[in-house]
């Protein structure tokens, strides 16, 4: 079975920087696109970024553009969500997911169970 966990969440002043962590388990085979979606409390889950294989591509959502980075290791099937410049809009729940589909559907491929990430003024 294939298991996806993050790591690397926690509470940080706006401005600041948080580097996110997920190495998913019980796979043989790539595990892309690979990405990350977010959900705060009361609000929808949305989309926030992912990346195809070897980085070739990478998609964001508008609102972390530019502040955030996704990335990847093959040899360790890891991927990382570097997020700078964090505002307190950007507090919310923050999900990874492998072989991901439509814009980071939650239904769709395999998610962990999120890392919170609490930005304070």
């Amino acid at each position: 079975q294939v298991q996806v966990v993050e790591s690397g969440g926690g509470l940080v002043q706006a401005g600041g920087s948080l580097r996110l962590s997920c190495a998913p388990s019980g796979r043989t085979f790539s595990s892309y696109p690979m990405g990350w979606s977010r959900q705060a409390p009361g609000k929808e889950r949305e989309f926030v970024a992912a990346i195809g294989w070897s980085g070739g591509s990478t998609y964001y959502a508008d609102s972390v553009k530019g502040r955030f980075t996704i990335s990847s290791d093959n040899a360790k099937n890891t991927v990382y969500l570097q997020m700078n410049s964090l505002k307190p809009e950007d507090t919310a729940v923050y999900y990874c997911g492998v072989e991901i589909k439509d814009r980071g559907d939650p239904s769709k491929g395999y998610w962990g169970q999120g890392t919170q990430v609490t930005v304070s003024s």
